[in-house]
């Protein structure tokens, strides 16, 4: 076999369809985001990132940014090794304690990204229990797929946020056989919400546990940050509620919250857990600081919500097409992915304003998408100049407003 031209007629095949990804070379900027320095076609000049998951920007936080240099200088960059050899420091320790805490849980577990935890858990639960059958919801990110389908457990699909379809399909099997219902609370591509007191419901009354994915949530939402299920007052029914530290909480890595045995389980029994070099401890210490900032300024996350809202309102009213969205998320639908390409680039080229495209396969065909997602650090200047320059794009490019909000 020629292998090298199996991957360059595969790769051609993206770049004719429109799905070929470029990445642009960023270096973002203390003290200045949401600016950064584009470096391209060997020069450098300032953009305004408009479609970063570090939400909150605590990614430059001046407390986070301190603890991590702490870190380093009192237990070096590393920690040494997969935490069942030598990788557990006081860091991780501490960590885990208080995002139990976080959650109102027993216990936590830390793991080197989200996509990691989603994949260990449920490969773990539907490796290891016996009979059980997973539920999951048909929009859920490929991190939770991957641990369902890798899990060899019999699964089922059921209709995004629709209880009913999720509770015909449980009322297949017996109240006694094991059960676990996957889903999310924020689904980051739409900006829907899922209604998690009746999935709840719905899973207690058929004996399933219940995996919530949280980490498009976590930082953002309820009085304390925790997210969408303390939001809801749901939190404490919830077995087992998994969250990112990359997002909102500005740094890297995944983890899970629930009961201690649980917890315990995953530990021994989670390949994804046992086999992987642990966390640094620099990362560990930046987001406990993190966690505990976000839990007492409720503000921040009022001031995020306020600019999510102001955006949406302001794109409509010019007509813009943003899809329905309840949440942070901010998707400006073009539905087409060359075109939706080319948005992006003259978005970047003309008006320096990153904002990624999003096509197949992460979004269905026909639904391509720019994800804008506000910060509280985008003030009221850069929204003007966002409204304008998407404005300039469509009138350029001859996309279609929304007719009744149209120029």
């Amino acid at each position: 076999m020629d292998y090298e031209a199996y991957f360059a007629e595969r790769l051609d095949a993206l770049k004719s369809e429109g799905n070929y990804r470029i990445f642009a070379d960023l270096e973002r900027k203390v003290g200045a985001f949401p600016r950064a320095a584009n470096h391209r076609d060997g020069g450098v000049r300032d953009i305004t990132i408009w479609c970063s998951n570090d939400y909150l920007g605590m990614g430059m936080h001046d407390g986070v940014r301190g603890a991590m240099c702490e870190a380093i200088n009192r237990s070096g960059a590393g920690a040494g090794g997969t935490r069942n050899i030598s990788g557990t420091t006081h860091y991780h320790v501490l960590l885990e304690q208080e995002l139990a805490a976080w959650h109102r849980k027993e216990a936590a577990l830390t793991f080197t990204s989200g996509y990691v935890a989603n994949l260990t858990t449920l490969m773990t639960l539907g490796g290891q229990i016996p009979d059980v059958v997973l539920f999951s919801d048909e929009l859920n990110h490929n991190s939770m797929i991957e641990g369902v389908r890798h899990s060899r457990a019999p699964k089922k699909i059921w209709k995004h946020n629709d209880v009913a379809h999720l509770d015909k399909l449980m009322s297949e099997y017996p109240k006694d056989q094991p059960k676990v219902v996957v889903f999310e609370s924020v689904y980051s591509m739409d900006g829907d919400i899922a209604p998690l007191d009746e999935i709840i419901s719905c899973a207690e009354e058929h004996g399933a546990m219940t995996f919530l994915d949280e980490v498009h949530a976590v930082g953002m939402y309820g009085q304390r940050g925790s997210g969408v299920a303390e939001r809801d007052g749901v939190a404490d029914r919830v077995d087992i509620i998994q969250g990112t530290m990359g997002k909102a909480i500005g740094v890297v890595g995944g983890y899970i919250a629930g009961s201690a045995r649980m917890i315990d389980f995953i530990r021994s029994f989670g390949a994804g857990f046992i086999f992987t070099t642990s966390l640094p401890p620099a990362v560990a210490a930046g987001a406990l600081e993190s966690v505990r900032y976000l839990k007492d300024h409720n503000a921040l996350r009022e001031r995020h919500q306020e600019r999510a809202a102001t955006a949406k309102r302001r794109l409509r009213e010019r007509g813009i097409p943003v899809m329905p969205s309840v949440s942070h998320i901010v998707p400006v639908l073009v539905g087409d992915p060359t075109l939706c390409k080319q948005a992006s680039d003259l978005l970047l080229d003309r008006h320096s304003i990153y904002v990624q495209p999003i096509n197949y396969p992460t979004v269905p065909k026909g639904t391509e998408r720019l994800r804008i997602t506000p910060t509280p650090l985008h003030d009221d200047d850069a929204m003007d100049y966002l409204v304008d320059a998407l404005c300039d794009v469509w009138q350029t490019l001859g996309i279609q407003k929304v007719p009744e909000a149209a120029e």
